[in-house]
């Protein structure tokens, strides 16, 4: 089996669980480290000639991540593409177990039972808080509906402001993010890198500085997020 990912958590979870039969992946694809893979371009611009050059057997996608086009033209030189969609916890749990037998795993592999098993034995937290996650400045942006990153927060007893809105991502003037009056906002450091000096920018309370890949990733990072998450959270509203 020969597979090429387009997607850093998809990259991580194959790799781990199935050392050898990845032979491609983004230039974002960052875990796990020293990985050496031949590197095929962006999510958002993979070189649809790089990918087709390694002759894989299957590439796997996410429907948010990558673009149509690039997709289609992959489907269209005869190349399988598994694409999937990740917008809650449990889905993202069945479309990993979905992606690693599609990649020649025999059953589910221990680290995604571990994740599922951190998550679903979370304390009862002690209050709910709110909050705001940018996730891009000048133009702000922060998390709206019916996100992956939004679903964990809210199972750690933290609810996104925002999470009512109409749009995913929506822009947000920054004197309207201020005016939320949110317990503490989310400073993830991808995909852009925020630091300590942007939350006073943004915000007068608390803020939380997170890593990108455990509030947004879907692989083995989620066996550690829970923890990693819910102690920078409630160490920032203490």
């Amino acid at each position: 089996m020969r597979v090429v990912s387009l997607v850093p958590s998809l990259t991580e979870a194959v790799a781990v669980t199935l050392p050898g039969v990845l032979v491609g992946a983004t230039d974002w694809c960052t875990h796990p480290a020293g990985l050496d893979v031949t590197r095929i371009g962006g999510t958002k611009n993979p070189d649809v000639r790089a990918v087709l050059a390694l002759r894989p057997d299957l590439v796997v996608a996410n429907e948010e991540e990558n673009r149509g086009p690039d997709l289609a033209a992959l489907r269209a030189a005869g190349v399988e593409v598994l694409v999937t969609e990740v917008r809650e916890l449990p889905q993202a749990v069945r479309e990993l177990d979905r992606v690693l037998r599609a990649c020649g795993a025999a059953a589910r592999p221990e680290w995604l039972d571990a994740a599922e098993a951190a998550w679903g034995e979370l304390p009862v937290p002690g209050r709910r808080l709110t909050a705001v996650v940018p996730i891009w400045r000048r133009p702000w942006m922060v998390l709206g509906r019916d996100t992956f990153a939004g679903d964990l927060l809210a199972r750690l007893g933290v609810d996104n402001v925002y999470a009512d809105h109409a749009e995913r991502y929506p822009r947000v003037p920054l004197d309207e993010l201020r005016a939320r009056n949110a317990d503490v906002v989310v400073l993830p450091d991808e995909p852009y890198r925020f630091t300590e000096d942007d939350g006073p920018e943004c915000f007068e309370g608390p803020s939380a500085l997170v890593g990108g890949r455990h509030l947004t990733w879907y692989g083995p990072s989620l066996a550690e997020a829970a923890g990693v998450l819910n102690a920078a959270l409630r160490a920032a509203v203490r």
